[in-house]
């Protein structure tokens, strides 16, 4: 999720067990707590473009890693801030609050949280919220800010109530998009394997819906409302290393790491359409009904058995498939 949410979250945790002359000093611990478990996205290499992804949502996003974040939020927030205004252990309950927050929100996402690292490393996406949706964060903000200037918890428990409603909200809707893409599926004779449905950016009213049938990735849209609407899309074909790939050596680096973009992308991989040697993410693209992937990985069939591959990303276009992207939403 984006980090105001991650934040805004997590301060409202906390805010909403805080005594009334502690409301602030809790905010500021659930916030920067609620924002921690993303200090991931440091761990890179210049060497090494995937390895970013392999960390990203690993082990601060783990259930099992709260105890540890809480205590070094803590530590963070006790000697720089808060120290002899707040005892170490109230700093830590309230950081432990807003940190816990974290991965449960990302979870409700598409990209994948692995909540139970180190014992397993499947990636848990519910699907039941956009990565970003402002009708999700603002009343949040709101009730937040509200809280803390009234010196009272009973705002930050409203936004709990909120983020509940809001969520179960979004599997609905996320039910009902899958309803509508199996229906869309069986009215074109196929027997879909996979089939998922997924928010499209900012909010929860127009679904992407990806699924398999016989070594192809159909990808539609679907708006969920009063009145449902279906957006065609186009088919691509399934990566297969074995025939897309021949020239790629089973021992090489670059196979180990289309080995390791497969799992960050759960299997949704295919060869782009129009660039040669670059392996998308069918899963993510501007528009819903459209297989132009955000991102994608590059091969190169020159490179010796220790080179890594190249990791792009594609923001080509952007306005105008805002525009269009508001005109699927409201047309």
């Amino acid at each position: 999720m984006d980090p105001i949410s991650q934040g805004v979250l997590g301060a409202s945790a906390s805010q909403s067990f805080s005594t009334r002359h502690e409301t602030g000093l809790a905010t500021v611990s659930g916030f920067v707590a609620g924002l921690a478990a993303d200090m991931d996205v440091f761990i890179r290499s210049s060497t090494d473009p995937l390895l970013f992804l392999e960390y990203h949502r690993q082990f601060t996003h783990s259930l099992l890693f709260i105890p540890v974040g809480a205590t070094l939020c803590a530590l963070l927030l006790y000697f720089t801030l808060i120290k002899s205004r707040l005892s170490f252990k109230k700093t830590w309950c309230y950081c432990a609050l807003g940190y816990a927050t974290h991965a449960l929100l990302d979870s409700c996402t598409t990209y994948g949280t692995m909540l139970f690292w180190p014992f397993s490393d499947v990636r848990i996406a519910w699907n039941n919220l956009s990565i970003v949706d402002p009708l999700f964060t603002i009343p949040l903000l709101i009730l937040v800010l509200t809280g803390w200037r009234k010196q009272s918890p009973v705002y930050a428990r409203i936004a709990l109530g909120w983020v509940i409603l809001f969520a179960t909200l979004g599997v609905i809707q996320k039910e009902n998009a899958e309803s509508m893409g199996m229906a869309l599926a069986l009215d074109r004779g196929h027997e879909p394997l996979n089939l998922g449905a997924k928010p499209s950016f900012g909010n929860m009213i127009l679904w992407k819906i990806v699924y398999e049938y016989q070594g192809r990735y159909y990808v539609d849209a679907v708006r969920v409302g009063i009145v449902g609407k279906v957006f065609t899309g186009d088919s691509i074909k399934k990566l297969d290393l074995e025939t897309d790939f021949s020239w790629l050596q089973p021992d090489s680096q670059q196979a180990r790491d289309v080995e390791r973009f497969r799992w960050f992308s759960m299997g949704y991989l295919a060869v782009d359409q129009q660039q040669d040697n670059l392996i998308v993410d069918v899963r993510y693209s501007m528009l819903p009904n459209e297989i132009h992937a955000l991102w994608g990985i590059r091969l190169n069939p020159d490179a010796d058995n220790t080179t890594h591959v190249s990791y792009e990303t594609r923001r080509d276009g952007t306005a105008m498939r805002t525009k269009i992207l508001m005109e699927m939403l409201f047309n």
